[in-house]
This record gives structure tokens, sequence and C-alpha cells, in this order.
């Protein structure tokens, strides 16, 4: 018999550290009591503080001026990564209001009173949360800054030679995910920061582990969807044991690294797919990349499937038939799409949360390996129109002229960073020269180490280099290259 999650254990309010910051200007900010300093019954439980914490942290507002797919094109507005994650984190809270409402009248029997509590109240905010901060450690300029890291060090081979760098810490520099960042950005504390990061609760951390397994144990030949990619980075290995076994996470007995996805998971990466889908699609027809008829058409075709699909509320959908078919030359264009848009999230919501029930207990004993998003496209007439919105994306849009030109831009501009901070931070201090001690002087106090390790010196520049947004790595990139010099904010 297979070892299954355990519904009861599967939620935590425990930080990584309880313990007040000692720096005065820091207290009142972390507190670790669920209740309230003055008022005992304040609504607001640790769950939700995750979500207010992560909103008003620099890291979430940075998230702003950085590449979603589209570069930031003026007066054509689009989604960055600050608008998306705040999009998924909405959706993702309706995947837990209703999933919540599922697990605790289901299995109402083999709960305690506090989970029921839990899955009434919290399990919603747990998720929103995690959507909140799922791209947190994403470099800039989309994910050719992801790519461009880890080429670095593909390029650099010597320099784990030189250095002595371990196998398994080299993997995580030439494998470099924005999934294990995250991890590592939430948790880090960093030179004159406050104790532990954002000091989250274990359980919207363990949500945000899609990938819940070292760099050893990626491998993106096998058909194992947990190790695709790979979710933390070596220096958060103890946290991360200490998250899995607070949060009820399985071990994979036979890969070692790798724990089964905890079932939190599965919610983030719906509501996460459904707006990559959905919303990217949105943004091409504001760009003119996908004419308004074709675009309409294709959200509408997407609702009429699934709503076959799903044998949903007939009048529901000839409402959205009678509005569709009222489309004529005076339709304000973007709001059509967004409404069609808005009706093809609620429908794949709802399409997403009946294939979690379907598969729950695969969900808990780790042995369901498909994504919910691909087990909806599955059940769908074939070409589904989820697969032509996919086939859409990967012919017209991710190959479009200007994400094509931050790709390059991204790979030439990080590689640059990169190189300009890691090799002289990675001499002995006494044999540093004065070009590279100059290089140093730019490297922000919070990121300055005194750890002689290389691989940590080497995680100090890369927490600089992928916290930057796309403006400041360009205009840091111009500045070092002697391209735009003399003072400027």
């Amino acid at each position: 018999m297979k070892p299954t999650m355990d519904l009861n254990k599967l939620y935590s309010d425990k930080r990584i550290t309880d313990v007040e910051p000692e720096n005065e200007m820091y207290v009142g900010l972390y507190d670790s009591s669920i209740q309230h300093p003055v008022n005992p019954n304040y609504p607001r439980s640790n769950y939700q503080r995750d979500f207010d914490r992560i909103v008003f942290s620099s890291s979430f507002r940075r998230l702003q001026n950085k590449t979603q797919v589209f570069p930031l094109p003026g007066s054509k507005f689009v989604h960055n990564r600050l608008t998306h994650s705040l999009e998924v984190a909405s959706v993702g809270r309706s995947l837990g209001v209703l999933i919540g409402d599922f697990i605790s009248t289901e299995f109402s029997e083999k709960l305690t009173d506090e989970s029921k509590r839990f899955y009434e109240r919290d399990l919603s905010s747990v998720i929103a949360a995690a959507c909140l901060c799922h791209d947190i450690g994403n470099p800039p300029f989309g994910h050719s800054g992801e790519d461009s890291i880890a080429e670095y060090f593909r390029q650099n081979e010597s320099l784990k030679v030189k250095y002595n760098i371990s196998e398994e810490e080299w993997l995580d520099l030439i494998n470099f995910e924005g999934n294990s960042n995250s991890i590592r950005c939430l948790v880090l504390q960093q030179k004159g920061k406050s104790v532990g990061g954002l000091n989250l609760t274990y359980s919207t951390l363990a949500a945000i582990m899609k990938y819940p397994c070292s760099s050893t144990a990626k491998d993106k030949t096998k058909t194992d969807l947990k190790r695709n990619k790979f979710g933390y980075l070596t220096t958060e290995k103890e946290i991360v044991k200490k998250i899995a076994h607070d949060t009820g996470m399985i071990i994979d007995p036979n890969i070692n690294g790798a724990y089964f996805r905890h079932p939190f998971v599965w919610l983030v990466e719906a509501a996460d797919d459904i707006c990559n889908r959905v919303i990217d699609l949105e943004d091409a027809h504001r760009l003119k990349i996908i004419p308004f008829k074709e675009c309409s058409k294709l959200l509408f075709g997407l609702i009429e499937e699934l709503k076959d699909y799903l044998d949903q509320d007939e009048f529901e959908f000839e409402k959205i038939k009678n509005i569709y078919d009222k489309i004529s030359d005076e339709t304000d264009e973007n709001d059509m799409i967004s409404y069609l848009r808005a009706k093809s999230i609620n429908t794949l919501i709802i399409a997403t949360t009946e294939k979690y029930k379907i598969n729950f207990e695969k969900i808990l004993d780790g042995s369901l390996n498909k994504a919910l998003y691909e087990l909806v496209e599955e059940k769908l007439p074939k070409p589904s129109k989820l697969k032509e919105i996919e086939e859409f994306q990967n012919k017209k849009m991710y190959d479009y002229s200007s994400v094509v030109e931050i790709k390059n831009a991204g790979y030439n501009v990080m590689y640059e960073l990169l190189d300009h901070f890691i090799k002289p931070v990675l001499k002995e201090k006494e044999k540093r020269t004065e070009a590279d001690k100059t290089k140093l002087k730019l490297l922000p106090k919070q990121f300055e180490t005194t750890d002689e390790e290389p691989y940590k010196k080497i995680l100090c520049i890369i927490d600089y280099v992928s916290g930057m947004t796309d403006n400041y790595a360009s205009d840091l990139y111009k500045k070092i290259k002697g391209i735009n010099m003399g003072l400027t904010d």
C-alpha cells in the first residue's frame, strides 16, 4: 500500500524563525504570535499575513518592471510579472475556496476541528499567497534571463575546477531556475536585513515548490513531472527538509533529494497555467499580433468546448453566446476580449477543480504525473481550442520581433553583468587588482559577503543580478560598458 499524505498535517503556520529581530526598527513587523497584541480576536490569520508581507516587500514591487512575455511597450499596456502575479493570485484564491469546500465537506469525518477550519477559511489564503510569490525569484528579461544565468556557467566551466566547486553546487548553477531561486529569495537573510527573509509560513513555501527536488535529482528526460526542473538550491536544503516535514510531504524513496509534490502545488500551478494561456492571448490582441475576430473566436470556442465537457448551466452559456453573437463593427474590441477572457478563466477554474477532485487520491499519494491543465485538455475534442491557443502562442507570440529582441538583450546584458562581478569576487582579496576592486564597489552592501566559499560568493552575485528589474539591469550594463556615463538617478 502506497503512503499517502495526511490531510490533518498538510498545513503549518510555523515560520523559519519565530524569534523577533534584535534590531528595534524591526520589532512588531515580524510578530510570530497568531494573536493580535491588542485584540486576541483579530481576524487576520498568519496565512493572510503571508499575502500582506509579500505585497509590501521590495522584491515583489520589483516585479512591476520585469518582463512577463512582451517587453513593456509604452502606451500599450500589457502584463508584467507583477500584474501577472496578482491575477494568478486571484485565480488561485478561487481554486482554494472551491477545493477547501470540497475537502472540508467530503473528508469531514477524517478532519480534526482545526483542520476543518483551515480548509474552510485559510486554504484560499495560502494558495493566493503562494500564487502571488511564485515568480518572485525570476530574473529580468523573462525566461531568457534564467537561461542566460545558466549559460554563463556552462560557458565558464573552468570556474568549477579552479575554485573547487562541488558537483551538486555546480549543477545548481548550470541549471539555474527561477523556481529554486524563489525559495531562496523568500527565505534569505541578507546583510543588514530582517531575520528569515519574508518569514512566510511553511504552508505557503510548500505550495510554491512546483519541482520539489534538488538539482542532482533533476532529469528532464524522464516522465516524472516533479523532476522536469528543480525547486531548491543546496544552500536551502535544510530549510526545505523542515518545510517538508512540517507540511506532511512524502520523500520519494527512489530519488535522493526529491519529494512528492505537496497537494497545494497543483492549485498554484493550475492558476498560473490558466493565466498564461488566456491572458497572454489578451495581450497579443492589444498589441495587434492577433486580429480581434480570430482572438474572440478562440476564446468563445474554448468556452463552448468546456461547457459541453462540464455540462454547465445552459442559461449562463446562452447569455455568453448572445453577447458574442451581437459583435458588430461598433463593438469595443478590448472590452469584448476582456469579457471573453473573464468567462474563459471562470470555466477553466471549474474544469481544473473537477480534475483535482477526480484525481485527489493520486495527488495525496504522489502518483499523479500530469498537470491539471493537461488533464483538462485531454478530455476536449481534438484539436482543442486550448491546443490551438498554445500553438498560436508558440508560433506567433513567442517569436514576435519585440519578444525575440528582449530575449537577445537578456542573454547579453545578464551575461555581461555576471561576468563583471563574479570573476573579481572569486579572487582572493589580496590578489584583486584595482580594476577588480572598482568593479566590486558597485555591489550594494546587502550583497557583500564575508563567506570564503566560492559557491556562496557566486550566489550573492546571482542574488543581486536576478533581483534587478529590466530597466535597472539595462542601465547598469550601459554604465559598465561606457555607453552611458555621468551622473544619473
